[in-house]
């Protein structure tokens, strides 16, 4: 266990429901995350987990619970809070980065900075320190299409953590990557987190990514049950 116990709690859902129509995708789901933790969510494509991770962003609107994050209730925030919430507190690793083409490795890693009204040259000063510590200071100068996988992932590694967000949303984040550059990656995004203090909700079918978590949750056909240690 990485995280103190008594770390406060950042992010709680509390009986999520998910429907679209008469499908049910999230049923009952809670949970909470404290501080510089780490949850992971594992379960089969289709189990509900990305759903409930969307729905944990504020990206999709529950149909029934309530989520919290540092005492704001999501369902009460409007679209212009949600966004500054979504830009300013949370950040986001997806499954093959999404990085901007048309910027260079440097400028996506700056690039939450810069929406938050930071002066450019402030923002790529703190781009390259956050790239020279992930082992990417060689590559800010090129585009994403020229960078190996491996580095694109990390890229967007940097890019989630350089505004110290108070929790980080990672979908199958090292899902795209050989198992080398995988563990690289997860080693590498999770030692970070856990020195600035933010807390990550990781979505993975892969159980050896899961267990480098500090609490684990399991989720099947739209119902999460939390895995006890043995």
């Amino acid at each position: 266990m990485h995280v103190a116990v008594q770390a406060p709690e950042v992010l709680t859902a509390s009986k999520v429901k998910l429907c679209y129509g008469a499908t049910v995708a999230v049923d009952d789901a809670s949970l909470s995350v404290r501080r510089g933790e780490v949850i992971a969510i594992t379960g089969q494509s289709g189990s509900g987990k990305s759903s409930l991770l969307y729905c944990l962003a504020g990206v999709l609107p529950v149909s029934a619970g309530e989520v919290w994050f540092e005492g704001s209730l999501l369902e009460e925030l409007d679209d212009e809070e949600l966004c500054a919430l979504r830009r300013e507190r949370f950040g986001f690793v997806f499954q093959y980065g999404e990085l901007l083409p048309e910027l260079t490795v440097e400028e996506n890693t700056a690039l939450p900075l810069r929406l938050a009204g930071r002066r450019k040259g402030e923002a790529l000063a703190l781009a390259g320190d956050v790239l020279r510590r992930l082992g990417l200071d060689s590559v800010r100068d090129r585009r994403p299409s020229q960078v190996s996988g491996g580095q694109s992932q990390r890229v967007a590694v940097a890019r989630a953590l350089i505004h110290r967000p108070g929790v980080v949303f990672a979908d199958e984040p090292t899902g795209s990557l050989d198992s080398a550059n995988a563990n690289t990656v997860l080693e590498e995004f999770l030692m970070l987190a856990r020195a600035q203090g933010t807390a990550v909700v990781l979505v993975t079918h892969d159980k050896a990514v899961a267990a480098r978590a500090d609490t684990r949750y399991v989720m099947s056909d739209g119902v999460l049950v939390r895995e006890v240690d043995s």
